[in-house]
């Protein structure tokens, strides 16, 4: 990239305008920081982009404690109960409320548009069609250098103190660190969900069907749309499931017919992982969300790691601003940010294996099944075993 180019300044520059790089650039405006959020995608992307997304108890208390809830959060409270299907019975599992008002349903595409708005609306810096994005000076000197090429094509250069890298598992931030500086933790459960987005109104926030042929779930995107997924083998393709298929499969592990079969607008495989990347910096650059981790869908934490991550850079550089340049909650942002990350993780594994195993004998056999059929009992006649759950679901563990 030609090195001519005019050169910007700024505190912040954040890759990726998904919901940690939102996140981040929405509190380090609330408190005077300037920084600029590169997104490869256009705005019309970026806010349609169908994303799950149930916001936990921790993280909207986060939004409350940063003045922006009014704003941003969407969607409505999270009922304190999980609906299941088990062997064609339906059996709500009550949840125990916590004492901070609960979480939202939002998927993500609702926050992401409302962060957007209050952004772009306080005078954020967002600037979409952001490709072929480089770095330099990541790992030694205080003012790495950030090229990319705008809309037009044309190269641009930011000067910066930070880069936030926000653009998830495929993006160009992970990849500028060094080989032999990170290591990767990695698991693979062994079976992919095919999603699926329908026009189908949801009956509950939530439903999931635990059976033999393997785990269902429907979940609301709207008052009419549902979210509906399918545990099916690692090796499967979209082929193998048209639309008949589909519907036929989801009534047998429901147990019942679905109310409607409306029209599919979406439909892909996800193979069910767990990634790490350790650390989660090099240098000056600070590595947020998918771009550091990934868990397994049937968590419903992805999202609320981003957001934790986000709230601990913005701490930290907060921080570094107000105290003389101190780099203390900088230098502590990797293990801060993985403590929870394993903590996260041990439950999302747990909570994916047992609903899977509870269900579907064939993955681990006859012997994993039954453990995870008394395990799920014991979230129904446990009131210990049933507040560990509930403060995992709420963020607040």
């Amino acid at each position: 990239m030609p090195t001519d180019t005019s050169t910007d300044t700024t505190t912040v520059v954040i890759v990726g305008a998904g919901v940690a790089g939102l996140t981040l650039g929405n509190l380090l405006l609330s408190k005077g920081i300037d920084c600029v959020v590169l997104e490869k995608r256009d705005r019309a992307y970026v806010e349609q982009r169908q994303r799950a997304g149930a916001l936990d108890t921790r993280a909207s208390r986060m939004f409350r404690e940063w003045g922006l809830a009014d704003r941003v959060i969407g969607g409505v409270p999270l009922e304190p109960v999980l609906n299941f299907r088990i062997d064609g019975e339906t059996r709500p599992l009550a949840l125990v409320p916590d004492d901070e008002g609960g979480g939202r349903f939002c998927p993500q595409q609702v926050l992401v548009r409302n962060l957007v708005d209050v952004f772009v609306g306080d005078g954020g810096d967002l600037r979409f069609g952001a490709d072929d994005v480089s770095f330099e000076n990541i790992a030694d000197g205080p003012s790495p250098l950030v090229r990319y090429r705008d809309g037009t094509g044309s190269a641009k250069a930011i000067r910066c103190e930070f880069v936030a890298g926000c653009d998830g598992d495929r993006g160009v931030s992970r990849t500028a660190v060094p080989d032999g500086i990170l290591t990767r933790h990695a698991h693979a459960y062994g079976y992919s969900w095919l999603t699926v987005l329908a026009e189908v109104p949801a009956r509950h926030q939530t439903m999931m069907a635990l059976h033999p042929r393997g785990f269902a779930g429907q979940f609301g995107r709207g008052p009419h749309a549902s979210r509906f997924y399918l545990q099916c083998p690692p090796d499967s393709t979209l082929p193998d499931w048209p639309e008949e298929r589909i519907w036929d499969e989801l009534e047998t592990r429901f147990g019942e017919p679905m109310a409607s079969r409306g029209p599919i607008s979406s439909a892909q495989l996800v193979p069910l992982r767990s990634v790490v990347h350790s650390p989660m910096s090099h240098g000056r650059l600070y590595l947020l969300g998918d771009a550091a981790h990934i868990v397994p869908p049937m968590s419903a934490k992805g999202m609320n790691l981003a957001l934790y991550d986000a709230e601990v850079f913005a701490r930290a550089v907060v921080h570094h601003r107000t105290h003389d340049g101190d780099t203390s909650l900088l230098d502590a942002y990797s293990p801060t940010c993985l403590r929870n990350v394993w903590n996260y993780q041990a439950f999302a594994a747990w909570w994916t294996d047992l609903v899977h195993n509870a269900g579907d004998a064939s993955y681990q056999g006859e012997f994993r099944h039954r453990i995870a059929r008394a395990e799920f009992a014991r979230l129904y006649e446990s009131g210990t075993a049933n507040r560990l759950l509930s403060e995992f679901m709420s963020g607040l563990n």
